[in-house]
């Protein structure tokens, strides 16, 4: 078994796979799966499977960046948020990069506007890899790293999906 790392309850994260370098996201072990804010949500059919086309705005307030990404549909769920309300969401498995380790996560695509980070790492991803401290915030430095060549094909013309 590796070594739990004790993060805070909100850190830095990267989703190299989308192309996204950094990402503040609430570390939330009372969630069960993550979450990501996309603008644009949109299905369609390549090859007889089912893929999803969404775009995201990152970056900082006066400098921000649309990344527009393609990922095949691992599933659609029902997700249970906290005031007990269910909503299908549409869900695609990409990598993250946290407190210098890099994994496959799960992750539901959905309108996070109204919520204060863009991301929630739930306790799946957590799991046996990290502790949450809820005095601590930000206790990763900020990595500049360059990432490998993204598995999921990024886009670079932005699309007008609508939720399902």
């Amino acid at each position: 078994m590796t070594d739990v790392i004790t993060l805070g309850w909100r850190e830095r994260l990267a989703l190299p796979q989308l192309g996204i370098e950094v990402l503040k996201a609430k570390l939330d072990t009372g969630a069960r799966s993550s979450s990501l804010h996309v603008d644009t949500l949109e299905a369609f059919e390549r090859e007889g499977d089912t893929w999803l086309r969404f775009s995201m705005t990152v970056g900082l307030r006066h400098h921000p960046r649309i990344v527009a990404c393609e990922a095949p549909a691992l599933d659609r769920r029902v997700v249970i948020d906290t005031g007990g309300h269910g909503s299908e969401r549409w869900f695609v498995r990409t990598d993250v990069l946290i407190a210098g380790r890099r994994f496959p996560i799960d992750v539901s695509l959905t309108d996070r506007r109204h919520m204060l980070f863009p991301m929630l790492l739930g306790r799946s991803a957590l799991l046996g890899r990290f502790a949450v401290d809820p005095s601590l915030s930000y206790t990763q430095p900020r990595s500049r790293s360059a990432f490998a060549e993204p598995v999921l094909r990024v886009i670079h013309e932005r699309h007008h999906g609508q939720f399902p």
